[in-house]
């Protein structure tokens, strides 16, 4: 299967990074690449949330989870865990897929997203994501998280939204079409 770039947004200062168009029955499989996610808040949490076709609220109902394994920079720590709080059973929230990401020039986060027949009025939409950064904090921290679940409407999925839940942010995200 061919992978097509579809649509590239690049922020600089942004609240968010909307795709609101080309999320169609053209592919069963769409996936986004964060590059060089960079909060201006210290801590700030990556968080996605859709819409279903012509809706505007971003606040679709989800069912998730999420676990994360991190190793501090000096070796002293490391650990595998679920993170609670993290996820969601039926709610309408915004899903965090990284949480306390510095907003050093060496911190930053990059990682993808994977979202299943979006289009699809039949069957609810999967997704799941893994995304890897960086905080500074404390010893300094390196973190893999992984994020999965499904957002509960058989109706179309059109839209996707990338944000921070506090302040602005820079960095790029690619769409992709998978089939």
């Amino acid at each position: 299967m061919a992978m097509t770039l579809i649509t590239t947004n690049t922020s600089s200062n942004a609240t968010s990074s909307a795709f609101t168009s080309s999320i169609d029955s053209t592919y069963k499989l769409y996936i986004f690449k964060f590059i060089d996610i960079n909060p201006a808040t210290d801590s700030a949490k990556f968080q996605f949330q859709c819409n279903a076709t012509d809706s505007t609220s971003y606040d679709e109902t989800m069912t998730t989870t999420s676990f994360d394994a991190y190793q501090d920079e000096d070796g002293s720590s490391s650990n595998f865990t679920y993170v609670a709080g993290q996820d969601q059973a039926q709610g309408t929230a915004a899903q965090y897929l990284a949480q306390t990401i510095g907003n050093g020039g060496d911190e930053s986060l990059v990682g993808e997203l994977y979202l299943f027949n979006p289009s699809s009025t039949t069957y609810v939409k999967h997704f799941s994501a893994r995304v890897h950064f960086y905080h500074g904090v404390g010893n300094g921290t390196s973190v893999s998280s992984f994020t999965a679940g499904y957002i509960n409407t058989t109706t179309a999925i059109d839209d996707i939204k990338f944000y921070m839940n506090s302040g602005n942010f820079d960095g790029t995200i690619k769409m992709y079409g998978v089939g």
